[in-house]
């Protein structure tokens, strides 16, 4: 009796590669690009329609809440300019600690976290306004900023990523956050003063 050497494999589909590997579909691109439009686009939307409040909240010791907001800002860009710092040494382009990884993940953490009530702030009170060029550029780079934000966040999920893909989008995140406060925090500082 004669035995087939393929008949073991015949009712058996060819070997595919395992999902993740190789080429990454468009999915992985498509759904952080559209979660961060809209995340841009409701922040715009909702500080649109929202009658604006005022004011949202103060902190003893400041004498305004722009203040406060400037200060948070400022802080907020300071833990930022960690980011690219340490993701140079991530990625072999400085030399660095052992913890550079926890630097950036921290460094990030700390200055979304700053960010966070300056934003909820100027939606509440203020909304999205468009009475100077710089206000204006000012609630378009906040919206931005959310939305990169959250597409990094997506990205960093992902796996086989092309090698500039996240450190481009890491760094639109930083230049928004770094325009953002120079559209408002700066701005506040040459125009009232540095003062708390």
């Amino acid at each position: 009796m004669s035995v087939d050497p393929n008949a073991a494999t015949q009712d058996f589909p060819t070997p595919r590669e395992p999902a993740g590997h190789g080429r990454p579909s468009a999915a992985r691109f498509l759904v952080p690009a559209l979660v961060a439009a809209a995340v841009a686009v409701g922040l715009g939307a909702y500080g649109h329609v929202h009658d604006p409040e005022g004011t949202a909240f103060n902190l003893a010791g400041f004498s305004s809440t722009s203040a406060v907001k400037s200060w948070l800002a400022t802080a907020a860009v300071a833990f930022a300019l960690l980011q690219p710092v340490s993701a140079l040494m991530l990625y072999g382009r400085l030399p660095g600690p052992s913890w550079a990884g926890a630097l950036h993940r921290w460094s990030g953490r700390v200055a979304f976290l700053l960010a966070v009530p300056v934003a909820v702030h100027c939606l509440y009170a203020l909304g999205y306004q468009t009475y100077s060029t710089r206000v204006l550029w000012h609630s378009l780079l906040g919206c931005f900023f959310f939305g990169a934000f959250s597409a990094k966040m997506l990205l960093l999920r992902s796996r086989q990523l092309p090698g500039w893909l996240l450190p481009l989008v890491g760094g639109l995140v930083f230049a928004a956050l770094t325009l953002i406060w120079l559209t408002s925090a700066l701005w506040f500082f040459r125009t009232v003063g540095v003062t708390t």
